[in-house]
Formats: structure tokens, sequence, C-alpha cells
């Protein structure tokens, strides 16, 4: 049984201009119900024409008058050769605004506004039209603004009382760059142009689109504090108006920034406050970390990465009052929860069977009770999106300034790309602009791969950035990278024990090599600075 398509909302048409004529369908289809319009686009986007109707003969009756609802006096009427006509009632019933020859200056075309229904309905032929309103002025001069529609731009003459050239496009926000190209010649004649579209998401959108086809520092960007020109001058904010006018800004492509408005940035920057590691050694090295950084953690299987990490969630309680997002991928939340726990008491709480409840209750009344831990309730692998989301809720929703994501290899396992470096790139690059964005500290946890002809990493082989798995991404994209090494199957217990941390990449600093030596202790489960265990060589085991 077919699915019953229904009306969605108005919009502007791009073939005939009208601003709401159009209307789209839940199945995605339009059709424009503006006379002599024969728009219409199927649901996939297709334009197509299902019944070509004649055009309207051109239509342009009426006397040039005063038009009172909107504010227009006769003389702008006039200028723009807007003529009305009356009922028998002697209300204005429609206004005509005219579309004259680019080349003979002759009216082609009109576009008709009924006043009781506010809908829109095209005359003649628009061809060669040029902008609305451009008859009126000469090429050259300081100023132009360009409106969204014919009775903004009259409304912007009225409220600079014909000082500077107003002219409108015809075809709506849809077809602004359309129609704008097609008179680009012109409106670069003038020395600045000021683009004062609707205030709304589709105008501002639009005006967007336009700014770039200007010479650079020629275009403004007008952004209203009500939605169009029209409804500030019918609410008398003609001062308003003028004020935001003068203050609108040359237009500048996104991430292009002058040196003469880096001061604010700087000072900004430099109050960026470092908190240092629980590790003295490996502050000496990075000078701590901040927010708005991404730290990853890398090394090969079972070298003690997530033991680090809880470390640094359980120490990030004490160092600051910030909120803290934690997303182990490879551990229940009972798990995580435990082992920070066990950080706070010194001891292996899974393992330590003579902790009663209350001692745990206390515990956890310090770490997960205080209220500033959230964790991702998932186990295992998760898409790209759906972490995204989730760390994006905790930054924002939950207000959590440090995020752990322990660790990358699971979320590249769950993408559909079949492409391990093309998912690893993704992902990294969404995570440093969310980074960005929500001026999180992060802490990212990755896997190294299996280096060929060298020593194992399980066996204490030295640490390159070459080594991160899949992408050079990780290693680009990532403010500090740590390298932990470690003899796992050494004869001596204290070799065996004993992680160097290796810093591989250091952008704040810029010092890189083996920082730190961190020795895990059985007993408490406790990762404790200590001495390189080979004195005589202290770059590596």
């Amino acid at each position: 049984m077919a699915v019953e398509s229904t009306f969605v909302r108005h919009e502007p048409c791009p073939a005939c201009g009208s601003k709401d004529n159009l209307a789209r369908y839940s199945d995605g289809h339009a059709v424009c119900f503006t006379g002599g319009c024969s728009h219409y686009e199927r649901g996939d986007g297709q334009v197509i024409s299902i019944q070509q109707k004649p055009k309207r003969s051109l239509e342009m009756t009426g006397v040039v008058a005063a038009i009172p609802d909107r504010r227009i006096n006769e003389a702008t009427a006039k200028r723009y050769g807007v003529t009305v006509e009356y009922g028998t009632d002697g209300q204005i019933v429609k206004h005509h605004y005219p579309y004259h020859d680019k080349d003979t200056g002759a009216v082609i075309g009109t576009k008709v506004r009924a006043v009781e229904t506010k809908n829109f309905y095209a005359t003649g032929g628009f061809d060669n039209a040029g902008l609305f309103g451009q008859q009126a002025f000469k090429s050259g001069g300081k100023y132009i603004t360009i409106t969204e529609g014919e009775a903004d731009a009259l409304a912007v003459n009225e409220m600079f009382d014909g000082k500077w050239p107003v002219v409108s496009i015809r075809s709506g926000a849809a077809g602004a760059s359309k129609d704008i190209k097609a008179n680009l010649e012109w409106l670069e004649s003038f020395d600045n142009v000021v683009i004062c579209f609707d205030s709304d998401k589709a105008g501002q959108e639009a005006a967007r689109s336009v700014l770039d086809l200007f010479t650079p520092n020629k275009a403004k960007n007008l952004e209203l504090s009500m939605k169009d020109a029209g409804d500030m001058l019918k609410a008398r904010k003609v001062q308003d108006f003028v004020k935001e006018w003068w203050n609108a800004k040359s237009y500048r492509p996104d991430g292009i920034v002058a040196g003469n408005e880096t001061w604010d940035m700087i000072i900004k920057q430099s109050d960026v406050k470092s908190i240092d590691y629980p590790w003295a050694c490996l502050n000496e090295y990075t000078h701590g970390f901040r927010k708005q950084e991404l730290v990853t953690i890398t090394s090969g299987s079972g070298m003690g990465k997530s033991q680090i990490v809880r470390e640094l969630e359980h120490y990030l309680l004490g160092a600051t009052e910030d909120n803290i997002g934690i997303l182990a991928l490879e551990e229940d939340i009972p798990k995580t929860a435990l082992g920070i726990m066990s950080i706070e008491a010194n001891k292996q709480l899974h393992l330590d069977k003579s902790v009663s409840q209350e001692e745990k209750k206390g515990y956890w009344d310090n770490t997960l009770g205080s209220g500033r831990i959230f964790m991702f309730d998932h186990w295992g692998s998760t898409n790209e999106d759906n972490l995204l989301g989730r760390i994006r809720y905790m930054a924002k929703g939950l207000d959590c300034k440090w995020i752990i994501l322990d660790h990358l290899s699971i979320v590249v396992s769950d993408q559909e790309t079949g492409d391990e470096r093309k998912a690893i790139d993704s992902i990294m690059t969404n995570l440093r602009k969310l980074v960005q964005e929500t001026g999180v500290g992060l802490f990212l946890v990755s896997h190294l791969r299996r280096p060929s002809g060298a020593k194992a990493h399980e066996d204490g082989g030295k640490i390159s950035l070459g080594e991160l798995r899949g992408s050079a991404a990780i290693a680009q994209l990532s403010d500090i990278v740590l390298g932990l090494e470690r003899d796992q199957q050494h004869a001596d217990p204290e070799i065996r024990n004993t992680t160097c941390v290796r810093v591989l990449k250091n952008r704040f600093v810029g010092l890189t090599g083996p920082a730190c030596y961190l020795y895990y202790d059985k007993e408490s489960g406790r990762m404790i600075e200590t001495n390189c265990p080979v004195p005589d060589d202290k770059a590596e085991f």
C-alpha cells in the first residue's frame, strides 16, 4: 500500500522567485503554485515539468502611490516604479514590482503580490532582467545594498532616505548566487557591497554563498536583529538598522585571522593552566598536561596502559575540581570503578579479600561517589558517530573537562569501511575537532603495530612514532604522544616490572626521549616513580 505524501512546508521557488509558493511534501517532491510557473521537483531532487503552462502576460497596472502598511512613501515607490491596485473599499489589494531589461530599460516582467493572501506570482519574462531596482541607479559609487526581497529593498531605501543604491535579488535565497553572478560586473563597480539578507537560517546560508563571489574586502554581511529590513522599518527601528548597517563586517573566508586581532587569543592562551602529572620526572619533559590537548598513550599489548590511565583518572579527582568522562571500551563499568577505587585504597581490591564492604564504601565515596566521574556503559566495539556523540554529551551536557578514551583500536574495529587507515584518519580528525570545539583535555589509548624484524615491544623494544597503528594521523593530530616500554619476560623482576615512559612527541615543550621510569608494585597495584633499572644505559633497558 502506497504511503500518502503530506504537505510539510512552504519554500522559495528557485524558478520564479516566489518566496513561499513552492510546496514541499513528505516524500521530498515539491510543486510551485505560482501562476505561470511550471517548476516541479521529484522526491530524488530531479527537476522536471509536469505541465508547461503559458507565461502570464505582462501585468503592470495600478498607480504609483505610498504603501502605508509597509511604511513606504510615494517617492520611494516612484524611484523603483512600484505600483499598487486598490479594491472597491479603497484599500490596496496588489503591489506590482517591475523588472527591467538590462539593455533596453523596458519593463519585461513583474512580481505581483496579493496583499490579502501574501502570495506572489510572476508575469511577463525575466530572461534579460537585471536585479530589482537596478535600472534606478548608475553603476559605480561608494555603497550598494542587496536585499533578499523587493519590499526589503524599498525599506532599506526608505530608511536611508534614498542616499545609497539598494537592489534585490529576484529569486529569493534559493537563487541568490545565480542572480548575483548574472549581475556581478555591475555590482563590482561599487566600492562596498552590503549583503542584507534575512536573518533566518536560509537567508544567512544564502548570504555566505554569495560573499565569496566578490573581490576580497568588498562585500560585507549585515546580520539583522530582526528577521528582515521590512520588519525593522515597520517596527520603527530605523536607528537600529542604520547602526547595524554601518557595523556590518567585511567578509573574510573562514580560517583567515588578521594579526592585529590576535592579542585576546594570546592572553587567553597564556591563561591556560598546566596540571602536573603524578610523576615528577615526566613533568620535566612535558610541563604537565592541559585542556584542549590530545594526549595519546601507546605501547605493545599488556604493557600497563590501562593501569597508567587509572592512575591519571584518580589523580584528576584530586588535582582538579573538574568532572571526568571515561570511555573504557575493553572493560565493564564495575571493573573500571573498582580500578579507580583500588588506587584510592592503595590495594588491589579485586584480590584483597580482607577489605570490608564498609571500607570499600569509603573508597567509593571518595571517588565514584563524588559525582564527578561519568562512564560510558558499553563493552566492546562502538561506531564512530555513537562514540563522538557520547564524548560531546559528556563535554557539553555533563560539563566534563577531561575525557579518557581507552582504546582507539576497538572503535576502528566497528567501522564499515574495511580500511583501518581511513577509519583512523576519520576518527582522529573528528576527535581533534571535538577537543578544539569543547575545550576538553583528551587522553587517548592506542595500540602499536608489530615491528618487523626488530625486538618486540613486549620484550623491551624501543617505540617510534612510525609504529603507531594504522595511520600517521595519530601522531600528526596528537599534542603529546607517550610510549610505554617494558621487558615483560626479563629474568630480573625489577626490570620486568619497570616501565619506561618515552616522550615520542611533545608539541608544547619540544623535548622527547625516555623521560620517566615507573615501577609496578604488585602489592598496592600502583605505578611508582623510580630510577632506570639499568644505570649504564638510561636510554633503554
